[in-house]
């Protein structure tokens, strides 16, 4: 299992290496995976819980059980 996860590595390792736009193809790569992974994390995905464990597991248990319709 682990030689072939090394082969499938190094067979597209050595195709963007040997690509013209190889490099920039992987630089594309990277911004693309920070802005999906740290810029919509910013401002989409923010924590809505906050304090300790103990508070945490009560706002949820209280939101679980609230029978009021939102």
């Amino acid at each position: 299992m682990c030689k072939a996860l090394i082969s499938v590595f190094k067979f597209y390792r050595n195709g963007f290496a040997s690509m013209t736009w190889g490099r920039t193809l992987w630089f594309i790569i990277l911004v693309k995976l920070a802005i999906m992974f740290l810029i919509l994390r910013i401002f989409f995905f923010q924590p809505t819980l906050q304090g300790n464990e103990a508070e945490k597991a009560d706002a949820v248990g209280s939101r679980l059980t609230n029978t009021e319709q939102s």
